[in-house]
């Protein structure tokens, strides 16, 4: 499948959305309330990679999307290795649990809340590693409870965070604007101007990337 070209301002508007902590009134909501620090923080821990790298990587997923789990286990690791970790491409993960998946919001919910402790992305990689064992339960909280600590979550806090559904906001807020920006599926991302959509080959995020790269080289210029 072939890279698709959005508006411009797709990247943009995540980039502003959770970089500053504003965009729908969801989140604009999120900022002033009483949980407001846990949120920022949250908002942010799902970002790495150097502030002054060049292009912005979005991804928009669901943990228990088997695409997704696939971009995750044959192409995260490498492409994270190749850009993010050299300081090419900021990297942030938004969330978009599909309602055909019974237990996707709750662990959007689980890896936010992980997310207030500045451990997002260990339990990111925790979720898509354990996804075949958690999509099924009726009840999948203990075993996120489980996940969040084996990554060392504070679990009382963790759990309190989960059960009162404090990080919904910014979830409710990633949908809106991923729907508004045009994205119909998982996993879908942003790359420079760009729109790439699918568990796509390595080679396919590379030149994309890569392209990305060259026009903000360019601008620079």
């Amino acid at each position: 499948m072939k890279p698709r070209i959005p508006l411009i301002a797709a990247v943009a508007a995540f980039v502003v959305l959770l970089a500053c902590g504003k965009s729908s009134s969801a989140s604009a909501a999120a900022s002033t309330g009483p949980d407001s620090t846990l949120l920022k923080r949250a908002d942010h821990a799902r970002i790495e990679g150097s502030a002054s790298a060049p292009v912005w990587v979005i991804e928009v997923s669901d943990f228990q999307c088997p695409y997704c789990r696939q971009f995750h286990d044959d192409t995260y690791g490498e492409l994270k290795r190749a850009y993010v970790d050299s300081g090419k491409v900021r990297l942030a993960y938004v969330n978009f649990p599909l309602s055909m998946h019974r237990n996707a919001f709750a662990a959007s919910e689980a890896a936010m809340c992980a997310a207030a402790q500045d451990k997002f992305w260990p339990m990111h990689d925790a979720l898509f590693t354990t996804q075949k064992q958690w999509e099924g339960l009726a009840a999948p909280q203990q075993m996120f409870d489980s996940l969040a600590a084996a990554q060392g979550v504070n679990l009382p806090a963790f759990q309190k965070c989960t059960a009162s559904h404090l990080t919904k906001p910014l979830i409710d807020a990633d949908i809106d604007r991923a729907s508004k920006q045009g994205v119909e599926s998982t996993p879908t991302f942003l790359i420079g101007g760009m729109m790439v959509t699918g568990a796509q080959p390595l080679a396919n995020f590379r030149r994309a990337i890569d392209s990305a790269l060259t026009l903000a080289g360019g601008a620079a210029r």
